[in-house]
């Protein structure tokens, strides 16, 4: 039996999706408008849209399958947004059994179905077989023998209830008076994310330390793993830390939709503007964006050209964190400061964000990646980093590796306990290295851990504290040369 001699015979091929919708009789399918994305960059956004409602006195039914697959149905809020309307949801069901080959074998469990089997060399040919087991692996009974996988492509009646192509609301809607609205439905759905990632490009490097003037353009990076497509959707981006309880249950069918991501760049015009909101920030891309189910799709939300920018060095040669400790704390083993001997000076861009230098939006949380030209105007990646929620005003620090031609040494040089005195006292000697063509600023940092209490007695250079315990001495190393800082400190108890 061909094909189509099989569907005009009343039976459907699910491989793809069914024909048919099932809904209660009389029931009122909505019609819709464009749905508007308020996407976290916690893996849930909120959608809303609007529902038509044209209801009769008493009780109706009304269905929309303009909703997601990993809707949460206890977030769902359908009202009428004037106020004007005074209806009443009596009862409210969703249904996200979308319709599979695996959900129509457990409908006929039990059931003998046809099977069509297709040949190399010849037309197809239709088998009978019993579903013993619908599971996977599935057990079919052919000709008085079990199997563990179907003889052909299943052939399934179209008639078969409950079928759904889509996710469903349905509601139960008490009215004292016909009447007819736009309601408003809002709720929150899973699988929707977004993330912000910059991309720096510096200029050639001069062997210099200090300002030196570069670009930077950001990126919004959107993914629609909800199982639902959103056509002319209007976008916008919420940012910051908002609470939410991550006790939803992702349905295992829905999880490969994160994989095979299509890449879609969409065009800079208009520009995304971006406004406080409660205490966040909220980004809006002022443009309608289709987004496909499985789709990953960027636009370009900020560019700053000339901004100037800083690289630091910077010397931590105990690599030890700062400590804060009680009032009766003290560390009196000599080889605790020591730390892990580190050799390497790291090195950062600062650059601040202010609209002094071409920059002041507050930034979302993301990854910056960092470009350097070469002599023939080509750009090499120097390095990445991620940034948390950057207000405006504040400095951006991007860490982008070790150095290789400055270094650094780091050794104690004294150190002594007095008990009865409830004192110690510690020497260091830190030498820097620079095998640059140009001088390098570098900060020696220095944790002043072993107690609470402590008091700089010796130092060769002036130095700043960062906070109670952390010390930072900022020092020029001549090209091809070293510097060397030596510090004594008395700590007490």
């Amino acid at each position: 039996m061909q094909m189509n001699e099989a569907i005009r015979a009343g039976r459907v091929v699910v491989l793809v999706a069914a024909s048919l919708v099932a809904g209660s009789a009389g029931a009122q399918q909505s019609s819709t408008a464009a749905t508007t994305l308020t996407i976290y960059n916690q893996d849930f956004a909120l959608a809303r849209s609007t529902v038509d409602l044209d209801l009769k006195a008493g009780t109706n039914e009304v269905t929309t399958t303009n909703v997601t697959r990993q809707l949460e149905p206890d977030s769902v809020v359908l009202r009428d947004p004037a106020a004007r309307v005074p209806f009443k949801v009596v009862e409210q069901n969703y249904d996200a059994s979308i319709v599979t080959q695996e959900w129509m074998l457990q409908k006929f469990e039990g059931k003998t179905i046809d099977f069509q089997v297709s040949h190399a060399d010849a037309p197809p040919t239709i088998v009978q077989g019993k579903i013993v087991r619908a599971d996977n692996p599935p057990l079919i009974e052919v000709n008085g023998h079990m199997q563990f996988e179907l003889p052909g492509t299943p052939l399934f009646p179209a008639s078969t209830d409950g079928m759904l192509l889509k996710p469903t609301l349905r509601w139960q809607i008490y009215s004292q008076k016909p009447a007819k609205l736009a309601a408003e439905l809002a709720y929150i759905t899973h699988g929707m994310s977004w993330l912000a990632t910059y991309n720096v490009v510096a200029p050639e490097s001069k062997d210099v330390t200090g300002s030196e003037r570069g670009d930077i353009i950001g990126w919004i990076t959107i993914k629609n793993n909800t199982g639902t497509d959103f056509d002319n959707a209007r976008i916008k981006l919420m940012a910051g830390d908002v609470a939410k309880i991550q006790d939803f249950k992702r349905p295992m069918q829905f999880m490969a939709l994160a994989r095979g991501a299509v890449m879609d760049a969409a065009p800079p015009p208009p520009e995304v503007t971006q406004q406080a909101f409660d205490d966040f920030h909220l980004y809006d891309l002022n443009r309608n964006v289709t987004m496909r189910s499985g789709e990953t799709k960027q636009v370009q939300f900020m560019q700053a050209a000339d901004v100037n920018m800083k690289r630091v060095y910077e010397y931590d040669g105990s690599g030890l964190p700062s400590m804060i400790y009680g009032d009766s704390y003290h560390q009196t083993d000599s080889a605790w400061a020591l730390g892990n001997n580190n050799k390497k000076v790291n090195v950062r861009i600062e650059v601040k964000n202010a609209e002094a230098n071409h920059m002041g939006m507050p930034l979302p949380a993301g990854r910056i990646r960092v470009y350097r030209r070469d002599s023939a105007g080509g750009m090499e990646f120097v390095g990445e980093s991620m940034i948390d929620h950057t207000p405006a005003e504040e400095t951006l620090k991007l860490a982008t590796g070790a150095a290789f031609d400055v270094t650094g040494e780091r050794k104690q040089t004294d150190f002594h306990v007095d008990t009865k005195a409830r004192s110690m006292d510690e020497s260091f000697e830190v030498k820097v290295k620079n095998q640059k063509a140009s001088p390098a600023t570098v900060n020696v940092v220095e944790h002043l851990n072993r107690s609470m209490n402590w008091q700089m007695v010796k130092k060769s250079d002036e130095f700043t504290k960062r906070n109670s315990n952390t010390v930072e001495f900022p020092v020029v190393v001549p090209a091809h040369g070293e510097k060397t800082v030596t510090y004594s400190v008395h700590y007490s108890w």
